[in-house]
């Protein structure tokens, strides 16, 4: 096992891991910008290594001052959290390079589900349904007129280095088509460097719905049933659960054991997430994310186990601590992201907090690096807090939240608080009724 790791992040996903390295007896290196000098993780980490000025081009992304906090401090392995490095094909060789540990998948693996194409090819492939759409990048407006008159409209156009939500772009028609994929295309080559695109059939209510899988690298895969992440604005989620309202068990049962059986076919190691489209009681990937997500904490409740510490197992190469078997469904868990943003627009909103009480209790988990005093700076994310709560069912867990939330004090800033308090007052979310459209639809009408 490890002796001493070096979190390559920030924030409460920093803090997250060191948790974990506390309860295994390990050491903890947090590594931070000239702005995060003053901040939790630095304060609870057994180390604390600036590696550079505010903007995390010249720290967080910064490859060089990473490796050197690693020599500098004896850290004999990395977990990058999510976000920054942590799908960075290139930066986990250089790792591997400098006979480092890389607390994740493979470059290999990381390159292979990084391009959307690749990835969606991929899936098909191992056996995973796929959207249906074009083979490949489309170069041109001929052939992207082409390929949508052939699928039938409405079609989505997507960046094949896209997240985030950039470069993607819906047509409901063959007049919208020439604007959305000129600017989907332009999009794509401002945000990523990369101007190609793909088309997508586009669904017209679907769920978002993801597979939490793990491997240990050497031909054996589990899954951890579904997430349901349909809460969206701007392709950015906003409330998660598990499990899916929607999905029964025996559809859960076989589309994990799809993504289970394909991460062992090629030997996949430590945590991934199967992300698809459902609707009309089918499954439609979309992408695999190669890293560990934002919204693992309602995983964990369910099934009472600690993803982070079993990366970081694996990754020191033992073997998974459980099986297929162990894995039982307990209750139902919620988290809601808490933006440091001023509604109704959701601009960014850093600032002096004056006062942080978290919210405590029964079946409630707190992840922020929040504290009374601290300074939010303006130049990373907005997420300050991820509010989890556990409930024996569905209905219980939707009330805890709403108590918890009433409990929470954030003063100083706006936060997205009070987006929450709104949304469980509506009957959708309430039945658990809701799409991926369904979010944008409300803030329209309501904010």
């Amino acid at each position: 096992m490890f002796k001493k790791i070096l979190i390559a992040n920030r924030g409460e996903i920093a803090l997250r891991v060191i948790r974990a390295c506390r309860e295994m007896d390990i050491a903890s290196v947090a590594v931070h910008s000239t702005a995060d000098s003053d901040a939790m993780h630095v304060r609870m980490a057994d180390e604390a290594i600036c590696i550079g000025p505010a903007p995390s081009v010249e720290s967080y992304l910064s490859v060089p001052a990473i490796i050197s906090a690693c020599e500098i401090s004896g850290a004999e392995a990395i977990h990058p959290g999510y976000g920054f490095m942590s799908e960075n094909a290139s930066f986990v060789q250089i790792v591997e390079d400098h006979d480092l540990t890389f607390i994740g998948p493979s470059a290999a693996h990381i390159r292979l589900m990084g391009d959307k194409i690749t990835a969606k090819e991929t899936a098909k492939a191992l056996g995973i349904p796929v959207v249906p759409g074009s083979e490949g990048g489309v170069a041109d407006f001929e052939t992207a007129r082409t390929v949508a008159g052939d699928m039938g409209y409405p079609v989505i156009i997507k960046a094949t280095a896209g997240g985030g939500g950039r470069g993607m772009k819906v047509a409901k028609s063959e007049t919208e088509l020439e604007v959305a994929f000129r600017t989907a295309r332009a999009e794509a080559k401002s945000a990523f460097g990369n101007d190609e695109v793909y088309i997508e059939k586009y669904l017209q209510k679907p769920r978002h719905i993801e597979i939490q899988i793990f491997g240990d690298g050497k031909g054996n895969a589990v899954h951890l049933g579904e997430r349901d992440c349909s809460l969206q604005r701007r392709h950015q989620k906003v409330l998660e659960e598990a499990p899916g309202p929607s999905i029964s068990p025996e559809e859960r049962a076989r589309i994990g054991d799809i993504c289970a059986r394909a991460m062992a076919e090629i030997g996949y190691s430590g945590a991934g997430t199967v992300e698809f489209l459902y609707e009309d009681g089918e499954f439609y990937f979309i992408e695999m994310n190669t890293r560990l997500q934002v919204e693992h904490p309602v995983t964990e409740a369910i099934f009472g186990v600690d993803l982070v510490r079993e990366q970081i197992r694996v990754a020191a190469g033992l073997p998974l601590s459980f099986t297929q078997d162990d894995l039982v469904i307990n209750g139902h868990a919620i988290e809601v992201r808490i933006n440091a943003e001023k509604l109704p627009n959701f601009s960014p909103c850093p600032g002096v907090v004056k006062t942080f009480h978290a919210p405590g209790g029964l079946g409630v988990r707190m992840d922020s690096a929040l504290y009374g005093g601290y300074r939010i700076p303006p130049y990373y994310d907005s997420l300050v807090a991820k509010l989890i709560v556990h409930g024996r069912d569905r209905p219980e867990a939707l009330a805890r939240l709403r108590r918890a939330l009433g409990e929470l004090i954030i003063d100083g800033i706006d936060t997205t608080v009070p987006l929450f308090f709104a949304l469980l007052e509506q009957e959708a979310i309430r039945e658990g009724s809701y799409n991926i459209h369904w979010l944008e639809n409300f803030l329209a009408e309501s904010l």
